[in-house]
């Protein structure tokens, strides 16, 4: 249960992404200390950073740069890779698009998810069949954020292990069969200066009106300056599985799990 706090633990995780591929990962010291933050950081706080992360920094970067140049492109531009329900709700999303509890949100947005072949999970997965759409413009867009996305998702694993190991259980228990079949989701956010939205009628929900940078969201978030970046791509299965059962406060035995949509389900 999360407990009042001052700030989000920032967690070096470079000793477990180190020992993450050795199957005696769980006796390793540094591996252990790590383990004891996300534990710890899951149960207080409910969110952390990582640093130490290995993805270079070079490619955050580039990362933030590309995202910046397709941001200050002119609308007609952007909106050739619309969001609609014939891309699987991949691609541009407008200022103001997107509705949060009924109020636009002030900021512009891609979505990317990870691409569904038709049929590949029946009809539950029929909405998100398709592919991403990436624009020409900037030139070596889709590059980049492709390597960034497997970089991340490699690292959310890597996590994950961590995690499966602070609920007691193998460092694979969201692998294989069970869980190994992750969704990612990639939204990469814009968030206006006042130049950006001085004819728009400034909203309630104003977030980020005043931000006068540009930001890619990976689901938890990131410091001012990517000084430390948590570079993670949610898995939204894992973190439901963890999330559920620190719930219960404790590692129940599984039994059953599949990604698959709800074809099976995990019992206790």
């Amino acid at each position: 249960m999360a407990t009042d706090f001052k700030s989000i633990p920032i967690i070096d995780v470079s000793p477990l992404v180190a020992k993450c591929e050795d199957p005696k990962m769980a006796e390793d010291p540094g591996v252990s200390q790590v383990v004891k933050q996300l534990d710890k950081a899951c149960k207080e706080a409910g969110f952390f950073y990582v640093k130490g992360h290995g993805i270079p920094e070079s490619l955050i970067n580039d990362v933030k740069n590309i995202t910046q140049k397709f941001f200050d492109l002119p609308y007609e531009e952007k909106i050739k890779i619309k969001l609609t329900p014939a891309t699987g709700y991949r691609g541009y999303q407008r200022i103001g698009e997107n509705i949060t509890k009924g109020i636009p949100d002030m900021h512009e947005a891609i979505d990317c998810y990870k691409e569904i072949q038709e049929g590949m999970y029946g009809a539950l997965g029929k909405t998100m069949e398709g592919c991403n759409q990436w624009p020409l413009n900037p030139p070596n867009f889709r590059a980049l954020m492709e390597e960034y996305v497997n970089l991340c998702t490699d690292l959310s694993r890597k996590i994950m292990r961590g995690i499966a190991l602070a609920l007691g259980g193998s460092p694979f228990e969201f692998e294989g069969v069970r869980a190994g079949d992750a969704f990612w989701v990639l939204r990469i956010i814009g968030y206006p200066g006042l130049s950006g939205a001085k004819d728009q009628k400034k909203p309630e929900n104003n977030i980020g009106w005043y931000c006068n940078n540009t930001e890619v969201d990976v689901f938890f978030l990131a410091y001012d300056n990517w000084e430390h970046m948590l570079c993670i791509i949610s898995f939204f299965l894992y973190l439901f599985i963890y999330l559920f059962l620190w719930s219960k406060l404790c590692l129940c035995n599984f039994s059953g799990a599949h990604t698959d949509y709800g074809k099976e389900f995990l019992n206790f």
